[in-house]
């Protein structure tokens, strides 16, 4: 005598699918993954996903989110970079508190549309883009952000716009670290075409 197959429900496919998505899924994702849009509006309904953004759902059950603003970034906008004063927070190199996310994206490509939390959009070359970048999981979500290093190089070269008290700061915060790199914050500055600049004060640690 054969089993009958126990029916899943849509409800119950689409929780799983989610978490199998880290607990976090854009809509566009949902969809492809098979999940009916009414079923994804019915689960917020019921108060089993949130909507953490536009777009952006995540169960309800999970542990809170550590980081929100950075995990609706990295999955609203999968090619973005965390960067600047951002990865600077992120790092534990200021004492500035981010107002918004700032991101670095190709030159030439459109900026994104996202009306939550709000986004500070920088244009980087293709080797600035694709220099010093890791992967953290946050909240088992992969957001990019650049290493304390190339951060430094990109803080200096914005100098103008985040304040060189921010950059000064930053490199007095680095100093201190028992795994500091000056060398290749040099050559991050080098992409980034400021190692002449930024390496008078970096001779302290060189």
């Amino acid at each position: 005598m054969k089993c009958a197959k126990r029916n899943i429900s849509a409800s119950d496919k689409a929780r799983h699918i989610i978490q199998q998505h880290g607990g976090v899924i854009r809509t566009a994702k949902a969809i492809q993954a098979g999940i009916h849009p009414r079923t994804l509006y019915q689960l917020r309904d019921e108060g089993l996903v949130e909507q953490l953004s536009r777009g952006v759902y995540r169960l309800s059950d999970q542990k809170s989110v550590s980081d929100p603003d950075l995990v609706i970034v990295a999955t609203r906008i999968p090619q973005a970079v965390i960067c600047l004063t951002s990865a600077l927070f992120f790092h534990e190199m200021t004492t500035q508190i981010p107002h918004s996310v700032s991101i670095a994206i190709p030159k030439g490509s459109n900026t994104p549309r996202i009306d939550y939390p709000p986004i500070s959009v920088h244009r980087f070359s293709k080797e600035a883009q694709q220099s010093g970048v890791t992967v953290h999981q946050i909240d088992n979500v992969p957001v990019k952000i650049f290493n304390p290093e190339k951060t430094l190089a990109d803080c200096f070269k914005f100098r103008n716009k985040i304040g060189m008290d921010v950059v000064l700061e930053a490199i007095k915060f680095y100093k201190i670290r028992k795994d500091a790199k000056p060398a290749e914050i040099l050559g991050y500055a080098k992409i980034c075409r400021v190692e002449k600049q930024i390496r008078p004060y970096l001779e302290s640690i060189i």
